[in-house]
């Protein structure tokens, strides 16, 4: 079976977020699915079926699957215009968190994702230990998400993996801040499901746009995810959807050995 990596949100290979996509003709059974995703051992491995016109996109973390990915669907439009549809500007992918569509504008590709405004949360200690910092505001959508004072503070934040595993709320934690060169820079933990730090993380942009879209008071804004990898990310909010644009590098293509099974 054809394996394909793909550093999504990334100008040139080692940047950006690194996803495994398989496209598949059928099924595969989902212990299969979350072993290899376990076993390659990056943030998320996306596996898509075409059905009709459009795709059917799962995504699996080394520990389970999760209901959104961004950099997982960026690398699989990249994978399906470069290999298995190069005339296709256009992507419908059907997943946990519905209908997500892909546009090919020349090498960016433009992901259309949900609108997902966290709402204020109350800090607690154990957040403040874990992170080593204290925020100046609290969030909570799926992850947790806070607000800091400046983007030194995001970049430099060491936090305590085992301590964030242990906060009772919330999938991931997401730091931001506004920043110097982009509007604003964030970083992702999700320790919950083995990935101490999501390099780029585009779900967490559907927290990320809509809250300094409101605080800047802009609709388009450019982000970075200032993680030691690095990525960019090109925001749109618009209304109860968001959009962010990205490039992708082709980093390996394998072949996985699965006879045996």
């Amino acid at each position: 079976m054809r394996y394909y990596v793909v550093d999504a949100f990334a100008e040139k290979v080692f940047e950006g977020n690194p996803a495994g996509v398989c496209i598949l003709e059928e099924w595969l059974p989902e212990a299969t699915m979350q072993s290899i995703a376990t076993e390659n051992n990056l943030s998320e491995t996306a596996f898509a079926v075409k059905e009709g016109e459009d795709y059917r996109l799962r995504w699996f973390t080394p520990a389970a699957e999760i209901e959104l990915c961004g950099h997982g669907t960026l690398a699989t439009a990249f994978i399906l215009a470069q290999f298995y549809e190069p005339n296709s500007n256009r992507f419908v992918f059907h997943t946990l968190s519905g209908i997500l569509t892909v546009l090919k504008k020349q090498n960016l590709f433009e992901l259309d994702f949900p609108n997902r405004l966290p709402e204020s949360f109350a800090l607690t200690q154990d957040m403040v230990d874990a992170l080593g910092v204290t925020p100046i505001e609290t969030y909570l959508g799926r992850d947790l998400m806070f607000l800091l004072e400046n983007e030194d503070q995001v970049r430099q934040l060491t936090p305590d993996f085992s301590k964030l595993k242990q906060l009772p709320d919330g999938l991931g934690v997401n730091v931001t801040s506004q920043g110097s060169q982009f509007d604003f820079v964030s970083r992702s933990f999700f320790p919950k499901l083995n990935v101490n730090e999501d390099p780029v993380c585009g779900s967490a942009h559907c927290n990320l746009i809509p809250f300094w879209a409101g605080r800047l008071g802009k609709n388009e804004l450019v982000a970075r995810q200032a993680s030691p990898r690095g990525g960019t990310l090109y925001c749109r909010l618009e209304g109860d959807r968001v959009v962010m644009g990205g490039t992708a590098v082709l980093y390996a293509t394998s072949e996985l050995h699965l006879d045996h099974l």
